[in-house]
């Protein structure tokens, strides 16, 4: 559907910062950042997908070319 446009490195990060956001939700539901933590949804699922509708929109890719 889309075309990859994030690298093996990015991707990991991505999941592991997404990760590391949503325990942090569940970790500590009393904390006032709470709610901030579901942001960790955005750079899970772009990272699970491969590609990052930001790079898109300003031309870039992290992801490295394949040469003949």
């Amino acid at each position: 559907m889309f075309k990859t446009n994030e690298g093996t490195l990015d991707r990991v990060l991505r999941v592991v910062v997404g990760v590391a956001l949503l325990a942090a939700f569940f970790a500590f539901p009393d904390a006032g950042w709470h709610w901030f933590a579901l942001i960790g949804l955005v750079p899970l699922i772009t990272g699970l997908v491969g590609t990052c509708p930001l790079y898109m929109l300003f031309g870039m890719s992290t992801c490295p070319v394949k040469r003949s």
